[in-house]
């Protein structure tokens, strides 16, 4: 039976669909009311031991680029013409609202596809080192079985980035999505069966923080791709560093946001609070650090205050622009927990708070908060919230700027506002991140993402996403034929 025929639960190993049975489940809610939902069963050992034998027997490794190329073009095929039904389920999954989760969620998972088709077709996996050098070449080879771990915020987009990586540079996988992103790596595991994926070359295991152990640990993976927590990076390394096995990690973040004097104020005040906040602020990137010139810091923090109050938090399931819940209840009691550590900190509380917003009696909605006064000894200027809460502290001089900004353990992004293109620059290029942004400045499709420090390891997207999961061959002395 397949998934679509059946609302329950399915793992998809060795080409068939089957329901996990004998290992332990997790238990499921609704984001906008709290309501239990079916729990999610979870994959045991023995079945993540036959999705990572399918995928080693599978011989994707020998597969040829045209190939690779036709089926994840079918894949992309099959989610834009399914793009409502993954609108509905990651609305409903985690609390998006449905016009961010199309225009945003599934809107750039699909980008993300189209650069990465476009990458590998411009790209020759084996290719002389220079013109006039036939008999030496780069020669990319596929790593083998890679193991994906993805997270719940971005559901659909964090897949495609890597199994469609992973599928263009010739790996078999098991993904184990996060638990609260189950149904929507369902529904793309529908599509690449749709799109005549051959068995063994993509197999989904459903479960948490064990079934992803026990994917890791399988000697048959050489390379492990994981979204999500630093904590839980630092284990997958931990576990990872016996075999050697290549591992791209891409982890938590505490983005620094820096407005000069010379910066359009409203613009970046209105474009860093949504920036902030977006995706009910659950997201790694999130720009949740405003640093700002002291000589503007009284009218920015006035522009942030209002910008947030009049932020609309709504049911996810009703149009237009507002922000839905936080995912669970777990990470709705981390947020309050770390608004309330501003508060006792000594910070200046100038919109928001704890509790929920007015009229929100029920499900995991969070208030819009923004906190003037965040000292880098506070929590919030350390810790990651991932939920909408913006903290601003003010800066004298560029210097200072920038060493605010490098105090941290993360490194994945950073944003400058400034009208001065020198200064840009010279901010961009001195910033410890992975990742600069300038005057609102959106990442080009197929740009690498990913951090430095404790932000992780390696690169995604584009050609750079397909490279994570290839080993660099020299040859010399043999031209290609």
């Amino acid at each position: 039976m397949s998934a679509t025929s059946d609302p329950g639960f399915r793992h998809f190993i060795s080409g068939v669909w089957g329901r996990p049975e004998d290992g332990a489940s997790i238990a499921l809610s609704d984001p906008a009311t709290g309501a239990a939902r079916a729990p999610l069963p979870c994959s045991n050992a023995q079945d993540v031991a036959a999705a990572v034998a399918a995928a080693a027997t599978s011989g994707w490794e020998d597969s040829d680029r045209a190939d690779r190329l036709a089926l994840l073009q079918s894949v992309t095929a099959l989610i834009r013409s399914r793009a409502e039904e993954f609108v509905a389920a990651i609305s409903a999954e985690i609390g998006a609202p449905v016009d961010f989760a199309r225009k945003q969620q599934v809107g750039t998972a699909l980008d993300h596809l189209q650069s990465m088709l476009a990458a590998a077709r411009a790209a020759e996996d084996d290719a002389p080192v220079a013109p006039d050098l036939p008999q030496h070449r780069v020669r990319y080879d596929p790593m083998g079985v890679a193991a994906l771990v993805t997270p719940w915020n971005w559901p659909l987009n964090q897949v495609v980035l890597k199994v469609g990586a992973a599928l263009l540079a010739g790996c078999p996988m098991v993904l184990k999505p996060s638990e609260l992103g189950s149904r929507t790596a369902m529904m793309f595991a529908e599509c690449m069966q749709g799109a005549g994926v051959p068995r063994g070359v993509f197999n989904l295991v459903l479960g948490g923080a064990d079934t992803g152990a026990a994917l890791v640990a399988a000697p048959a993976v050489r390379v492990v791709s994981f979204t999500g927590s630093t904590a839980a990076g630092r284990a997958i390394a931990t576990a990872a560093a016996p075999q050697f096995k290549r591992t791209v990690l891409e982890l938590g973040g505490k983005s620094a946001n820096i407005l000069f004097a010379d910066c359009d104020l409203p613009v970046a005040i209105r474009q860093g609070v949504a920036h902030c906040m977006r995706n009910a602020g659950q997201s790694c990137n999130a720009a949740s650090r405003m640093l700002v010139a002291r000589e503007i810091y009284d009218d920015a923090l006035a522009l942030a205050a209002a910008a947030a109050e009049a932020l609309p938090v709504a049911a996810p399931d009703r149009p237009g622009d507002h922000f839905g819940p936080l995912v669970s209840a777990g990470q709705w009691d981390r947020v309050q927990r770390l608004i309330r550590s501003g508060i006792d900190d000594g910070a200046r509380l100038i919109a928001g708070g704890p509790g929920r917003p007015e009229g929100m009696a029920q499900g995991y909605y969070a208030r819009p908060t923004v906190f003037a006064e965040v000292a880098p000894h506070m929590t919030l200027f350390r810790e990651e919230v991932f939920g909408p809460v913006l903290t601003m502290t003010p800066f004298d001089s560029e210097e200072e700027a920038v060493a605010l900004a490098n105090d941290s353990a993360f490194g994945l992004a950073g944003y400058v506002q400034t009208g001065d293109p020198v200064c840009a620059d010279r901010v961009a290029r001195a910033l410890a991140v992975g990742m600069v942004q300038v005057n609102g400045c959106s990442r080009a499709p197929g740009a690498p993402f990913g951090g430095v420090k404790q932000s992780g390891l390696g690169r995604e997207a584009g050609l750079w996403g397909i490279r994570a999961f290839q080993d660099i061959k020299s040859i010399s002395g043999a031209a290609r034929v």
